[in-house]
């Protein structure tokens, strides 16, 4: 059965790219370049299926991202 899932992939001030899968809590990689990401990703969501509770995953849609500021307007 082939699952899909949605990455989250940030830059952090290191310069890494840090990829997490929202329906996978606690599933993320950190990486150097964008050619490694996702052959990563797919490593690190193998331990969340093998888990008992694979079946209970929750299904997460992608509604959209946006940036939020403190202080000022």
């Amino acid at each position: 059965m082939v699952r899909e899932f949605t990455v989250v992939i940030e830059r952090d001030a290191e310069g890494y790219l840090v990829a997490s899968v929202p329906a996978l809590p606690g599933c993320h990689t950190q990486v150097r370049s964008m050619g490694e990401v996702m052959e990563r990703v797919r490593e690190a969501i193998l331990p969340s299926l093998d888990a008992d509770d694979a079946e209970d995953i929750g299904r997460l849609e992608l509604v959209g991202t946006q940036r939020a500021s403190r202080g000022g307007r």
